[in-house]
């Protein structure tokens, strides 16, 4: 059975494009012009993934989020934007949208996106751990189960997609949940940039891109708490490292 796309774009050359391509890619593509639409499609026949553009009129890409996020729909959200500036992508990240891609695009780079998203989709394999580095990482103390990983005051169900730090429940993206829970099963090792984007992505960005920093930036503000002592730590020129210290 082929994948299912919803395609939410009120640019009718875009949308007839991108519809074109997706299909080609082996999709099946639904395709809509705007976001009341693409609710009422999304209730009907809840797709694989979702591809919304955020400036839409009447409903936006930004509210179609929020929306199904408010409804605990969980399906992968790729954002289409012509909004480039931190803030909006925080934005983005904060309605609930998993990634997104920058207008004009490759709708190669959308492929690619796109299968990453319906890649973390599938069942995390029981006692599957990142890739290290640096010579001087430690391991700390991790505890993994076939449903729960738990290590510097982090639990997570993984099953029910659920995070705590503490008692405190962490309201969570799938993009977010997956590289917090790729932090928490290395915790206390040295994870670099190439690891990271290929196993929450499946492909590095380049020496270039923010992606990486912006999520990692959004989910220090979920998971910090004041007088609590700071768990995702950068370390300059290799990546990111979770341990309490």
């Amino acid at each position: 059975m082929p994948q299912t796309v919803l395609l939410a774009e009120d640019d009718r050359a875009i949308r007839h494009a991108l519809e074109r391509a997706l299909t080609l890619e082996g999709y099946a593509v639904t395709a809509v012009a705007d976001g009341v639409e693409a609710l009422a499609q999304a209730h009907k026949t809840p797709p694989d993934v979702l591809l919304l553009d955020v400036m839409m009129p009447g409903i936006d890409g930004l509210q179609v989020c929020r929306v199904l996020r408010a409804e605990g729909n969980r399906t992968p959200i790729l954002m289409l934007t012509a909004l480039v500036e931190t803030a909006d992508r925080i934005a983005g990240l904060d309605a609930g949208a998993d990634d997104y891609v920058v207008k004009p695009f490759d709708v190669e780079e959308v492929f690619a996106r796109l299968r990453a998203l319906l890649r973390r989709t599938l069942p995390v394999p029981a006692g599957a751990s990142g890739t290290g580095g640096g010579s001087d990482s430690v391991r700390a103390d991790v505890q993994i189960s076939d449903r729960q990983v738990e290590a510097a005051g982090i639990r997570m169900d993984l099953q029910a997609r659920r995070a705590w730090r503490g008692k405190r429940e962490l309201e969570l993206t799938r993009t977010e949940f997956e590289l917090l829970e790729l932090l928490v099963r290395n915790a206390g090792i040295v994870l670099d940039h190439s690891t990271i984007y290929d196993r929450i992505w499946g492909y590095d960005f380049g020496p270039g891109s923010k992606n990486l920093a912006v999520y990692v930036g959004y989910l220090r503000r979920k998971l910090d708490e004041p007088g609590a002592p700071q768990l995702i730590h950068t370390v300059r020129g290799v990546g990111y490292v979770l341990r309490e210290d």
